[in-house]
């Protein structure tokens, strides 16, 4: 609207013939740019208006909002027109040049630079590049919608993370009171310890704090005492420069840093129920392999203690779909993983319907169907009948007479076995001979919920 009642000139500030930026009004009702004016009384010596000479009553004049809104529109509209013009003919940009990607005047069509190029109208133009971005947008919104899910799952992740500080604090806490009298003593004697430590260490950084605070303090009356004596008259300060030379040569030494002030965190919790638990073999059971719950797929629900599984489609569907997880087969993996030695662990697999046990490499893949890819060895059992497994999909039946109610599954890395048996009866299912070439981990499925698996614990050896 700018454009179409006022001119250039109209808008330009008499001091710097630019448009007018951040205008002020003169008591004279005259407006000025309020960098212009400024420099203009500056050099004037003097609050005139530099149009009619009439003298200013204010030192800051006020921003005149009016022309200043006036100005930035007719700016806007200036850069409106240009861009729709060509900057070469001074004509409206009607045509778009197919081999220099620009838009064009009818000139510039006939010009030597656009000689024998294509053309086709402005607006066929865009309805054209739209396309094509809408085109090339769609990876994009395809790949924000990754990042918002990805998002999510972090999200998720971050609220699991507080949720499994709080149960692992609270089931830290439940371990010791079943102990109850047994194991009263030595955590009353963890405890004593970390507060001891605390104390003696709390005292030690007290003492560096006093000793610090006593050296500043000195510093700082040195420094006071020297300033007083270097501002005394001539004759004084010369009778005590000697002394005084003294006093600053005489400075204490750098403060040192003491390692080893902190808290032995790890000393008071590394292994604490293990180490807890060694130290009374005679009065516990361990059990040689423990769940891990951020590998469970979301339809398992572990234990408090991490000995038993069972699935549950009513399960947490909160759990974060976290790398380590499976999320396609109700599987869970042992926490810690083998690379040599011989391990046995036993497994109450009860009147499950559906289950299997195993070994799974650390580099198989968890995510999909597990039994399509490399990494697995199991025996596992369904609508009664037992079969061995070598991932992917190679299986054969096994023959058991009689419905088995517990598992045994040993391993032997350094021979390259993995056998399964019935420890109540005595009796060989089944031996997988394979030279694993990477750590293993212990492996679960369950798909019926009829009862839970359950890692049994086994009498501590001396």
């Amino acid at each position: 609207m700018a454009s179409k009642c006022f001119s250039e000139e109209d808008f330009s500030c008499l001091v710097c013939c630019e448009v007018f930026k951040d205008p002020v009004v003169l008591s004279c009702s005259h407006s000025v740019c309020k960098d212009c004016i400024h420099r203009f009384w500056e050099s004037k010596g003097a609050q005139e208006c530099p149009v009619c000479r009439k003298r200013s009553s204010k030192d800051n004049p006020p921003l005149n909002l009016a022309l200043k809104n006036l100005c930035e529109s007719f700016l806007q509209e200036r850069s409106e027109r240009s861009s729709s013009v060509c900057h070469l003919h001074n004509e409206k940009l009607k045509l778009f040049c197919l081999d220099d990607q620009q838009p064009v005047c009818v000139v510039c069509q006939v010009s030597r630079t656009h000689n024998n190029h294509k053309f086709c109208p402005v607006d066929e133009a865009v309805d054209e590049n739209k396309e094509k971005l809408r085109s090339a947008l769609k990876p994009l919104q395809e790949k924000l919608r990754i990042f918002e899910e990805f998002k999510q799952n972090l999200d998720k992740t971050a609220e699991h993370i507080k949720i499994q500080s709080r149960c692992t604090e609270t089931q830290i806490h439940e371990e010791f009171e079943k102990l109850h009298q047994l194991l009263h003593d030595v955590e009353s004697a963890r405890i004593r310890a970390l507060r001891e430590e605390e104390e003696q260490k709390s005292q030690m950084m007290k003492e560096n704090i006093e000793k610090i605070n006593r050296d500043i303090s000195s510093l700082s009356h040195t420094i006071r005492g020297v300033e007083e004596q270097m501002t005394a008259e001539d004759v004084s300060f010369l009778q005590n420069v000697k002394s005084t030379l003294e006093r600053v040569q005489c400075g204490a030494s750098d403060p040192e840093n003491i390692s080893g002030m902190m808290i032995n965190v790890a000393k008071h919790l590394s292994n604490l129920k293990f180490t807890v638990i060694h130290k009374m073999k005679d009065n516990v059971q361990y059990t040689p392999v423990t769940l891990d719950p951020n590998t469970a797929h979301c339809d398992l629900l572990m234990s408090d203690d991490l000995f038993s599984v069972r699935f549950s489609a009513d399960a947490a569907a909160l759990i974060p779909d976290n790398p380590e997880r499976f999320d396609v087969y109700s599987c869970v993996l042992g926490s810690e993983s083998f690379s040599s030695g011989i391990h046995c662990w036993d497994v109450q697999v009860g009147d499950n319907t559906y289950w299997a046990l195993g070994v799974m490499t650390e580099s198989a893949q968890r995510k999909s169907n597990v039994f399509s890819r490399t990494g697995v060895w199991c025996v596992y059992y369904y609508s009664g009948k037992y079969a061995a497994v070598i991932t992917p999909e190679t299986g054969f039946d096994l023959s058991v007479k009689e419905k088995v109610e517990r598992i045994r599954v040993e391993l032997d890395c350094d021979r390259g076995k993995l056998s399964f048996s019935d420890p109540l009866t005595n009796t060989h299912i089944h031996t997988f001979t394979h030279k694993f070439t990477e750590r293993v981990y212990p492996w679960f499925t369950v798909i019926s919920n009829i009862s839970p698996l359950v890692i049994l614990p086994v009498k501590s050896q001396q």
